[in-house]
C-alpha cells in the first residue's frame, strides 16, 4: 500500500518507494525515467557489469551532463551581460551627444 506523498519508480526492474511531495510528483517520476533509461544504455553497452558499477557510471554521466549544460548557461548569461553593457554604453553616447536631451 502507497503512504500519502510517497511515490513508487521503477529503475532496472526494481521497484523504490520514495517519499514526494505531491507537487514534485511527475519531477521525481521524469527524473527516474531518465535514470532508468541511462542505466540501460550503460548496462547494454557490455562494458560495465554489476549495478552498482552501473549506477555509477549513469550518475557520473548525468553529473558531466549537468556540469557541461551549467558551464554553457553561465557562458550565455556573462555573453547577455556583456550585450547588454554595451547597449547601455551605446544609450549613455547617445544621450551625452544630444545637445537637447528634452526635445525643446
Amino acid at each position: 500500500m502507497t503512504q500519502p506523498n510517497t511515490v513508487t519508480v521503477h529503475i532496472m526492474d526494481k521497484e523504490y518507494c520514495i517519499s514526494c511531495p505531491p507537487e514534485e510528483r511527475s519531477n521525481l517520476e521524469g527524473a527516474a525515467h531518465y535514470l532508468d533509461r541511462k542505466m540501460r544504455e550503460i548496462r547494454s553497452s557490455g562494458k560495465v557489469i554489476g549495478a552498482d558499477r552501473v549506477a555509477v557510471m549513469a550518475a557520473l554521466n548525468i553529473t558531466h551532463e549537468l556540469l557541461h549544460k551549467h558551464d554553457r548557461l553561465d557562458a550565455e548569461a556573462n555573453s547577455a551581460r556583456e550585450h547588454v553593457r554595451t547597449l547601455l554604453e551605446r544609450v549613455d553616447s547617445a544621450l551625452a551627444a544630444d545637445p537637447n536631451p528634452t526635445g525643446n
